[in-house]
Order: structure tokens, then sequence, then C-alpha cells
């Protein structure tokens, strides 16, 4: 019995509720959802699938993702709900010998967004929001730091999870990569109407940082386009697009949009992975559904 899950926070918390519920004993699989659509994750059988896009060969899956529901038979549980971490604690609530309530609505809370402008502008003041900061899928692989965080959270709460000197290491870089970040948005960030377009191509390494700070930047955008090449090649780019949390007019089911593209997500945020020849054009392309702004 393996867990296989996203290495965000929402996967971060859901590897903590399926060790405890399950008394899983082997070391998380940590992928991202493309490599899953895409076949190129080998899943066993008695693997359990979270916070990704469901696999025939796994044995229980869990998710929440718009994009990902299905309409064949499965053991698991899938829902439209705030975290793939609240499906599997309100499954197993019966198995836990500590309270993840916190834990789980901070999952919650951050994976759907629902912050506010202090929140986006000031993430050091909140404790889980700042350590979701440091837990980036889109980041080359760390998997002894996400393992850790699995780890001090099946045994701490928050505050003891902080006092880590690895934990404090990586919430510090975190705060100083937030404010490079700032001017790094503002100087590769171009707004068409209601679109702000943020591509970081240039880059040979993208930038990493706040994703939440472009909608406090650049109020008028509501949804964002996020481009950059893939880490490990350059042939691929990934394009990342989400709902404005501080300007909630857009109507564009984003997961919907990006599921057409070979990409999916939520109503409110998605991403995908397209060869680098296509870019240009499918970037055209859903630049103009985001700019109709229709259901």
């Amino acid at each position: 019995m393996r867990i296989v899950t996203n290495a965000d926070f929402d996967g971060v918390v859901c590897a903590v509720l399926l060790y405890e519920a399950l008394g899983v004993q082997k070391s998380v699989k940590w992928v991202k959802p493309h490599e899953i659509q895409r076949g190129l994750v080998k899943i066993h059988k008695g693997d359990i699938i979270a916070n990704l896009p469901y696999d025939e060969r796994c044995d229980l899956w869990f998710d929440h993702h718009f994009s990902n529901r299905i309409d064949v038979p499965f053991h698991g549980v899938f829902k439209v709900a705030p975290s793939a971490a609240g499906v599997i604690f309100e499954y197993y609530n019966e198995r836990f010998y500590r309270d993840y309530s916190e834990l789980v609505k901070a999952a919650d809370k951050i994976d759907s967004a629902d912050l506010t402008l202090d929140e986006v502008l000031h993430p050091e003041k909140y404790a889980f929001l700042l350590l979701s900061m440091t837990t980036s899928s889109s980041d080359e692989p760390d998997l002894s730091y996400w393992n850790l965080l699995v780890d001090l959270f099946r045994k701490f709460e928050i505050q003891q999870v902080l006092q880590d000197r690895r934990i404090k290491k990586h919430c510090s870089a975190a705060v100083e990569q937030n404010e490079k970040y700032k001017d790094v948005l503002k100087e590769n960030t171009r707004l068409e109407k209601h679109v702000s377009i943020t591509d970081f191509r240039a880059f040979d390494a993208p930038p990493s940082g706040n994703r939440f700070l472009v909608y406090a930047l650049f109020p008028e955008s509501v949804v964002d386009i996020r481009i950059r090449y893939e880490r490990q090649n350059k042939e691929e780019v990934v394009i990342q697009v989400g709902h404005s949390i501080i300007n909630r007019s857009c109507k564009v089911n984003i997961g919907l949009m990006l599921a057409d593209f070979g990409g999916g997500g939520h109503r409110g945020v998605g991403s995908c992975h397209i060869p680098r020849y296509k870019a240009d054009k499918y970037i055209l392309k859903i630049l103009n559904i985001l700019l109709k702004n229709e259901n």
C-alpha cells in the first residue's frame, strides 16, 4: 500500500491523513497531475491516489478537482470540495487519533484561495499560509522536505512544526523570495482588459513566490494567465490560470476550459502542459476565452 499524491500543501495534508487512517508504511510517491494524465507514473495494486487525476490501476482514489470527475465505478470518494484533504477527513473521520480539524481547515482555505487581502499581502503573519508557500509543486523536487512535513504534522501542532530548524529555514527563504517576487511580477506582467498575463519564459529558472500576489498588484484583473517553461524541459510550456481572489468577476470555469487543452483543475484555478511549438496558439485561444468572460 502506497500513497500517491501531489506535492503541494493539500497533498501533504492528504498524506498525513491517509498514513493515520490506513496505517500506511511505505514512503509517499510525490507526482504532478500531468504525469498521471500522461501515464508517466507506474501505479501498483494497493496504491492510494489522492489530490490527482484517477488511474484505473489504483485501489483507492480521493479527489476534489472539477475536471477530474469520472463516470466509472471506483473505490474511494470524489467530491467537488475546497480540498482533497477535506474529502479524506470526512470519509475517515472516525479513524484519527489526533485532532486534525485545524490542519484540514487550513488546507480547505489555502487550496480554495479563500484569503483576505491582508493574507495575500502579508502571508508571513499567517502560519499555515506561509508554510504552504514552501510546498510548491512547481519547485524542484524536494522529497525529504515534503516527507519531513508529513512526519511533523502527524506528531505536532502548527506552532511546534514551525520550530523545526529546517522548517524555519524554508519559511525564512519564502519570506525573502516573496519580496523579490513582487518586483519580478510587476516587470513581467501585462494587462489585456480584465486579464493579466504573467510570462516567465525569459527565465532559465522560472521565478516562484506568493501565487496570490498578482491579484493584489493588478486589481483590475479578474483572472491571471501565468506562462513558464517546464523546469526540466524547455520544449514544454506550463500554462497556469487562476481567478482573482480580489476581483471575483471571472465567469469562466478554468478547470473545464483547460481540460480542452490537456490539463484541468478547479472552477477557479488550473493548469496544462503543452508542447512549446503550440504554446502561442494555445495561449491566444485561452486568452480569447477569458476576454469573453462567459459561463
